[in-house]
């Protein structure tokens, strides 16, 4: 009986600090996706900026994203342990600087060529920090998860939108362009997929709706270029998937 008490105490330990290495671990997880979708985002908006220079209150918002960027890398340093990561934070950290250097700075083409690059830099850097922290994902996570994908993907799908439309229609960021889309409707098929309620199926048919809409104005991209208006549909699309997301959150 004396060996009984200190195996159940070995076992309650461990899963009192097993759960909390995975609390650190959906930290870390959820500061990466919302550094995927900045990566996106921060550049999309230079790009538009870069296109209508006279849009001043562009660069108000580009500052807004920039400290939570800043944030979100904050987040991780406090609550990693892992040293990989570590030294992917000092790089990403560092490109945020750049960044930084270029928005204080007036839009040209060559920043804005950076800009491209850094958002991949961003995104390649939160991609490594999340593979490092993966664990398996309760069905309503992996949910989560997919709005998260797909909040990240209009961004993205925008950001090469107007790249290719503002002198970088360059067969690579074309390319992007198309796979970006294609990622997206997968992304919807797995919601579509999903039990929902009456009222949240509803929801759902919704951002589909308005994806097609989307994606007619971007097949057309080469011909017809409303970036605006783009913008306009994709914060709306946004708001949509935000009621999806909490509603995923709130499952779990």
């Amino acid at each position: 009986m004396k060996s009984i008490l200190p195996i159940a105490l070995l076992l309650f330990v461990l899963s009192v600090f097993g759960h909390a290495a995975t609390r650190g671990d959906v930290k870390v997880i959820e500061a990466s996706e919302n550094i995927r979708y900045l990566s996106q985002k921060i550049v999309k908006d230079y790009l538009f900026l870069y296109a209508y220079p006279d849009q001043k209150e562009v660069k108000s918002r580009l500052a807004r994203e920039l400290k939570k960027l800043g944030s979100d890398l904050r987040e991780i340093a406090i609550t990693t342990k892992d040293s990989d990561t570590k030294d992917i934070l000092e790089f990403l950290a560092y490109s945020k600087d750049q960044i930084e250097d270029i928005i204080s700075e007036n839009p040209d083409k060559e920043n804005a060529a950076l800009m491209l690059d850094y958002s991949e830099t961003l995104l390649e850097g939160a991609d490594s920090i999340a593979l490092s922290h993966k664990y398996d994902f309760s069905t309503e996570e992996h949910m989560l998860m997919t709005t998260k994908k797909i909040e990240y993907l209009l961004e993205r799908v925008t950001k090469y939108y107007i790249a290719v439309n503002a002198g970088f229609d360059n067969s690579t960021n074309k390319e992007q362009l198309q796979m970006s889309m294609t990622e997206m409707e997968e992304n919807l098929l797995t919601l579509s997929a999903y039990g929902y309620s009456k009222e949240m199926r509803a929801v759902q048919l919704k951002l589909d709706r308005a994806w097609k809409a989307n994606r007619a104005f971007l097949m057309r991209s080469g011909v017809l270029f409303i970036p605006k208006l783009m913008l306009i549909s994709i914060a709306e699309q946004e708001e949509i998937v935000a009621q999806l997301a909490l509603y995923h959150s709130k499952n779990q």
